[in-house]
């Protein structure tokens, strides 16, 4: 990195349900202006903005920041998948290391369509085909929608290699709506219990019930990045700023490797991860909070080992020993992470930093960790993309 940069505002609204919320370009325009505001600053301020979102028509970044006004700034179009609102973080945040600007915005959005995810050209190859044809060869499970066979595959793996019981998954579940019930942002808010995880529906026999899978939202959320040099002309806040980031894709080890969990993004963790560490010169010892992508439980217990919070195959004995949640070694999606504050894909990346941002600063009401200096995010998208991020006070 080239330059120190900093977050100065940040922005979201509440999630929702598909069908309770706003449209996109309302949910996206309140986002920025939240962050507007809390960053004290007008648009016309903002130099360059990205844009993140994946169940859209073109250039419906604009079509959400012209809510918000007129400058003639330029304005990128993201796409990765569920690693879009993290994408545009890091694209933001290089515009301003680099000096092409001095602030910078990224906004995420959503609005979504009830059930399973999909293509929506189905004329052509999806980007996902070789990722299926891969699922189909080591777990089958045809019958099943793409993300669930793929990240409940991932877990099945862990479970042969580790022997990892199931109830581990439910008590990340249980956990993470304990989490949710603080933050009034998140969808779900009520307590289940890991019993009630485990009695809810089978839809994976021996490897997932419904709940341990986090359900289609609408959202927005919205960063503000930018220099030393904007801070000082503007007064802005510097309590946060990014230590380090890094993107990775996929090795050849994700078809080859001949396991699942490489097959949703455990490798391309690993690799952001020791970069991120590398480049911050602190390790995953020195972190105090992480948000990471949870979109189903088992994700989130291999990440837990992905991002070296645990050994490999350590990740139920992490769960049972507490070190996921308050009083434990590290808290671990305290605004209730995408099982239940919601996963509005395009948003979700930016939502992470949302969280993060107010943890670093103190000011996350009743979700605090308390003394939290080093944040760190995770946000992957399969196909593939992951980006880790370290933020620190």
């Amino acid at each position: 990195m080239t330059r120190k940069t900093f977050i100065a505002g940040v922005g979201m609204v509440p999630f929702t349900k598909p069908g309770a919320n706003e449209s996109y370009e309302k949910m996206g325009a309140a986002a920025v202006k939240a962050a507007l505001v809390d960053a004290g600053i007008d648009y016309d301020a903002v130099e360059q903005a990205f844009a993140g979102f994946i169940y859209g028509d073109s250039c419906s970044g604009q079509r959400v920041l012209y809510e918000v006004g007129l400058t003639g700034i330029p304005i990128v179009n993201v796409n990765n998948n569920c690693s879009t609102g993290s994408t545009a973080l890091l694209m933001a945040r290089q515009a301003v290391e680099t000096g092409m600007a001095e602030i910078a915005l990224a906004v995420g959005f959503e609005q979504m369509n009830p059930g399973a995810l999909g293509s929506n050209f189905l004329d052509r190859p999806t980007p996902a085909d070789r990722f299926e044809a891969t699922a189909e060869e080591l777990v089958g499970m045809s019958d099943l929608p793409t993300a669930l066979r793929l990240f409940g595959g991932a877990g099945l793996e862990h479970m042969k290699r580790f022997g990892t019981p199931l109830d581990a998954f439910a008590k990340i579940r249980a956990k993470a709506s304990r989490h949710a019930a603080r933050n009034p942002l998140a969808v779900f808010r009520k307590e289940v219990t890991t019993e009630e995880v485990m009695a809810d529906k089978v839809i994976w026999p021996g490897v997932m019930t419904r709940l341990m899978a986090c359900p289609p939202t609408c959202g927005a959320a919205a960063a503000i990045v930018c220099s030393e040099e904007a801070a000082r002309k503007y007064g802005l806040d510097t309590r946060v700023w990014i230590a380090a980031q890094a993107i990775t894709t996929d090795k050849a080890d994700v078809f080859e490797s001949g396991d699942m969990r490489n097959v949703v993004g455990f490798g391309m963790a690993q690799r952001a991860a020791a970069k991120v560490y590398e480049a911050a010169g602190i390790g995953p010892e020195d972190v105090d909070v992480v948000e990471l992508h949870d979109c189903f439980a088992h994700n989130e217990l291999i990440i837990y080992e992905a991002l070296g919070l645990c050994p490999e195959g350590g990740a139920a004995k992490f769960i049972d020993d507490g070190d996921n949640s308050y009083g434990g070694r590290y808290v671990v999606n305290p605004s209730g992470g995408l099982l239940s504050k919601g996963h509005p894909i395009g948003a979700t990346g930016l939502a992470q930093c949302y969280e993060l941002t107010r943890q670093l600063r103190g000011t996350a009401d009743q979700t605090q960790v308390e003394g939290a200096r080093v944040a760190l995010q995770h946000n992957v998208g399969v196909g593939g993309a992951c980006v880790v991020t370290m933020y620190r006070n």
